[in-house]
């Protein structure tokens, strides 16, 4: 690998590292409450030598909420893809996928839940309602997987289903301290039975 790469995936795993640190100290003790240099002694480099990869907190806080929303619609759109080439589509097995899929963000970045939860407000303008639209775009994917198995219900109905089942899978920053959850396996098999349960009542299968 030349120098040059070699510098370019380095500097691209220390933004992660930086990322992480920051949604991680966000989330603990509020944006307001985190200064640059405590982002950069968590990453061992000096608070200036944070302004090489971020101009400022605002722009960490940018990407984060950003970026796990692209994640989300990114992910989303793979699954109904792979869905439509397999040789028999199944509505069934897209809607799992689509619920594992968020699980696995729910039990992985609870942080990020916390940080939007809190401080999507703060994030510009156009980044917020960027967010919103990567939001909606999500959403729309479910609601046609879910009116796809369950034809009984409404546009309505499916939309709110959708969204409650969204409030259940990202109720995990306040299920518990994550050394006194179940193990993460048993977790994630409550979490999807529990999200399946609600497309089912909805379309009031027993």
């Amino acid at each position: 690998m030349s120098t040059h790469v070699t510098a370019r995936v380095a500097g691209a795993t220390r933004r992660e590292q930086i990322l992480r640190e920051a949604a991680l100290l966000f989330a603990e003790r509020g944006f307001h409450g985190v200064g640059v240099d405590e982002i950069g002694a968590a990453v061992g480099i000096s608070g200036p030598g944070l302004y090489r990869h971020f101009p400022g907190k605002d722009a960490m806080l940018s990407e984060l909420l950003v970026g796990i929303s692209e994640r989300l619609l990114t992910g989303g759109r793979l699954r109904v893809e792979e869905d439509a080439a397999a040789p028999e589509p199944s509505p069934d097995a897209l809607l799992d996928a689509l619920i594992e899929g968020h699980i696995d963000f729910a039990l992985d970045d609870r942080p990020l839940i916390t940080l939007h939860d809190r401080e999507l407000d703060r994030l510009r303008d156009a980044d917020r309602k960027r967010v919103r639209r990567l939001q909606r775009e999500y959403v729309e994917i479910w609601v046609s997987v879910a009116r796809t198995r369950y034809p009984v219900l409404t546009e309505t109905e499916a939309r709110v289903t959708v969204h409650a089942v969204f409030g259940l899978l990202n109720s995990t920053p306040r299920l518990a301290r994550p050394e006194a959850l179940p193990d993460r396996a048993g977790t994630a098999k409550l979490l999807h039975r529990l999200a399946r349960g609600a497309f089912a009542a909805a379309a009031g299968e027993r």
